[in-house]
């Protein structure tokens, strides 16, 4: 069995990556898309989003979602194999269109995090040996001080919580966004190269390096 898995650099995605090859599926291909509905921050850090694929010795794909998400299936279906993957939580209108998507790709969807208690699964995650950083924050419910913070452990997730009760566990409302710096699809970790900080409408960012340690 093999499948495609999308994937931003994020925790949610690789883990769902970790929890379908610990199910026997291979995955070869890592697929980011490059979006139209405003700035990606993992996007315009795509050189650490190299830099993780080639840490898990896997190929990483682009689509620019300009083409449409019928041209999105067709490459997709091109793939030679047999599942999408996708690390979805409790956002039900992306989980329908990543259903979609595969049913019109001939493939099977797998969302092994979907309704999944998020933060059990944050402890989970950690716990698996996953360690990231938030490189985003949405501007209305973060300050820019939580760039760059990383969750290490369950008293790092206990103590951003503890400051931040009212903000998702695993950032699921578009809280935050993470660049994942260690975990078990790749040996050694990395640290954030910060370049700069910038600011969109949505969003603090980070634009950044991944470096090897």
């Amino acid at each position: 069995m093999r499948g495609v898995a999308f994937f931003s650099g994020g925790k949610d995605g690789l883990y769902a990556v970790y929890l379908a090859e610990k199910s026997g599926i291979n995955i070869p291909y890592l697929l980011t898309l490059k979006t139209t509905i405003g700035l990606s921050p993992h996007w315009e850090n795509f050189g650490a989003l190299k830099t993780l694929a080639r840490a898990m010795g896997k190929e990483l794909l682009t689509f620019d979602m300009a083409k449409g998400s019928e041209a999105l299936g067709e490459f997709i279906s091109s793939l030679d194999v047999d599942y999408l993957i996708a690390g979805d939580v409790l956002l039900e209108d992306h989980l329908k269109w990543i259903e979609r998507l595969a049913d019109e790709a001939g493939l099977k969807p797998l969302e092994p995090l979907w309704g999944r208690d998020t933060r059990k699964l944050a402890e989970e995650i950690l716990k698996a040996g996953f360690e990231y950083a938030i490189i985003a924050v949405n501007k209305e419910k973060l300050g820019r001080e939580w760039l760059g913070y990383t969750f290490a452990s369950i008293d790092d997730l206990e103590f951003f919580l503890d400051e931040n009760p009212s903000v998702d566990p695993l950032g699921e409302f578009a809280e935050f966004h993470t660049v994942v710096l260690a975990s078990p699809l790749f040996k050694g970790r990395f640290n954030i190269d910060v370049t700069s900080e910038e600011e969109s409408e949505a969003y603090y960012w980070l634009r950044f390096g991944l470096v090897g340690i």
